[in-house]
């Protein structure tokens, strides 16, 4: 099987190539890239004005599989990442069970296998159920297909159990991505401690809660020599710590997601439970220095943190209702339109931390457009502008902040292995 994309803007941030080019694909592998491309045999797919990349890889989403089906399924989710150009996502283990054994990281695989095609890669739990007591076993759960180690949904609140995951993870060459809150600080509260938590008269989650234990991971990956990924970056000061322990050699990298560099607290006072995230959305300042640790390098990639509920659970009370938004569907949209649109960064720099750059973190490879390499690409048209209708969406999940908002940049077609997953009606 051959296509042949004509015409497209090619954009590829780790070879520098750019400009309009075609692209052959044979057999799911990038056969030439070049200009004034023919093959009678291949089918044509004209890209005139729109961008070609590689296919976006997102390193944070939870499928709510096994356990949670009415929420999310891998067939849904999958087909959600192909709607948002992403050809590859890394599934986090907080399911029920929990993915901590070889058997479950075979589950996923096998599910992902009868989606849509879109590249699955599972996140073994950190500890046994998530339950932050005892160890998984990384060796089993790398050897079955885990790709990266994580309690995420739960921070691993013992720093004595941290510090023994990291250096055993360090052994089988396994990143453990944190979450970063100090559960006794934050517990349930369901907003930023600050100025609108005051105004509902709430107790907020501060953001020391974040900063304490970005801190301790910062020193523990330090001491250990081991890879620390912080998960979901949202405040000034964590990311100034996250700089200066990149400055010393530390091995830690770190993510951010739109909502943090779009939204702010006052959300919640338009929204309510539709605007609950973990962490929460926090203050213009705390996002401002976000935009600034991604212009600058500090935050290295830029993920989803893809969290479905289901009607039902987001109809309630703000301090009842689960945290967590979908967001594949409309990450690139956002991304483009507060980033790329308002000037902050480059095109090439923005594609990077959501290609390349997770990829990397994960040690998959993905990410990059290359001769012989897996055709996954995403094709968009960075000025299209479209309204989100979460109607619309192929995640079974329609808790989204950003229901109703124009964004500019949209997703024409998500190719895998050679294949169109996903083409723009």
């Amino acid at each position: 099987m051959k296509l042949l994309i004509q015409q497209g803007r090619l954009v590829d941030p780790v070879s520098g190539i750019g400009g309009v080019m075609d692209v052959l694909v044979e057999d799911g592998k990038i056969a030439v890239l070049g200009s004034d491309i023919r093959d009678p045999e291949a089918e044509v797919l004209d890209a005139r004005g729109l961008t070609i990349c590689a296919g976006l890889v997102d390193m944070h989403v939870h499928l709510r599989d096994p356990g949670q089906e009415y929420k999310e399924t891998i067939e849904t989710g999958t087909r959600a990442a192909a709607r948002g150009g992403f050809t590859s996502v890394a599934c986090m283990p907080n399911t029920r069970p929990a993915i901590d054994c070889a058997e479950q990281i075979s589950y996923v695989k096998r599910k992902a296998e009868e989606a849509c095609g879109v590249n699955v890669w599972p996140i073994g739990a950190v500890s046994r159920g998530e339950k932050g007591e005892a160890l998984t076993d990384f060796e089993e759960l790398k050897q079955a297909g885990a790709v990266a180690l994580s309690d995420d949904g739960m921070p691993v609140q013992n720093a004595n159990l941290m510090r023994d995951a990291l250096i055993l993870a360090h052994r089988q060459d396994l990143t453990v991505l944190s979450h970063c809150e100090d559960a006794d600080m934050v517990k349930n509260y369901a907003v930023n401690e600050g100025r609108v938590s005051r105004q509902l008269r709430l107790p907020g989650r501060p953001a020391i809660a974040e900063e304490i234990m970005v801190a301790r991971d910062a020193m523990l990956a330090e001491e250990t020599g081991a890879a620390v990924h912080i998960c979901h970056i949202s405040t000034a000061k964590a990311v100034a710590i996250v700089r200066r322990y990149k400055k010393k050699g530390v091995h830690i990298t770190c993510e951010t997601c739109p909502q943090y560099f779009s939204l702010t607290e006052d959300e919640v006072l338009e929204q309510g439970a539709m605007a609950r995230v973990n962490p929460p959305l926090r203050t213009r300042a705390d996002v401002e220095a976000i935009i600034e640790g991604l212009k600058d390098g500090t935050i290295d990639a830029i993920a989803t943190d893809h969290a479905p509920h289901s009607a039902e659970e987001k109809a309630r009370l703000l301090e009842e209702a689960p945290s967590g938004m979908v967001g594949l569907e409309t990450a690139l949209g956002v991304t483009l339109t507060y980033l790329y649109h308002t000037k902050h960064m480059p095109l090439s720099d923005i594609l990077r931390k959501m290609t390349l750059n997770p990829a990397c973190i994960l040690r998959i490879n993905k990410g990059r457009l290359a001769i012989g390499g897996d055709a996954d690409m995403v094709i968009f048209d960075p000025d299209e502008e479209w309204t989100v209708d979460p109607e619309q969406f192929a995640s079974k999940g329609r808790n989204t902040p950003f229901g109703g908002h124009k964004l500019k940049g949209k997703v024409k077609y998500t190719i895998v292995g050679g294949k169109i997953v996903y083409q723009d009606a």
